[in-house]
């Protein structure tokens, strides 16, 4: 689900989340993509996709820009404590893509910019939860606890070599 609130970033986000999924190997047909009109509706919404058993994974997208309150910091923290406890409530993982920026250049260079898209990260990682939660319950069923998943995605390492990190 994508917020239409900052869409001039988060429709970016958008287009590298589904480019994530399809190059995942994600079916076009299976891809639902829900609107909401800001990042604090995305919770509401998530909890109803993740609630519905429609879906094996949710990726929530959104830009949260500072402004001249503190606005912005009980939007965030509500929307990333909302969408955790969704997870743990409904088992189905969901991925909090939702900038959090101090300004819109930030937002830009995260969506598609020189900092990568946060909306493909995201999507890769809800895939690889989704993959890990289900090689958990295929062990659990097959009665075979000692399994290693691995996903194979490639995904940002800023610990890495001192400079190279984002």
């Amino acid at each position: 689900m994508v917020s239409r609130y900052n869409d001039s970033v988060t429709s970016v986000m958008l287009d590298g989340a589904v480019g994530a999924y399809l190059a995942a190997g994600g079916n076009d047909g299976s891809l639902a993509i829900l609107e909401a009109p800001g990042a604090y509706e995305l919770v509401s919404i998530a909890n109803a996709a993740a609630g519905s058993g429609l879906y094996e994974s949710v990726v929530c997208l959104g830009c949260v820009i500072k402004g001249e309150t503190d606005h912005d910091v009980h939007i965030s923290s509500a929307v990333g404590n909302g969408l955790a406890q969704i997870t743990i409530k409904t088992g189905v993982p969901v991925a909090f893509g939702v900038l959090t920026t101090n300004t819109i250049e930030q937002a830009r260079a995260r969506a598609g910019g020189d900092v990568g898209n946060k909306g493909a990260e995201a999507m890769t990682a809800v895939l690889g939860a989704a993959g890990a939660i289900g090689a958990l319950i295929e062990a659990k069923n097959n009665n075979t606890p000692g399994i290693r998943f691995a996903p194979g995605f490639e995904v940002p390492d800023k610990a890495g070599i001192a400079g190279e990190g984002v």
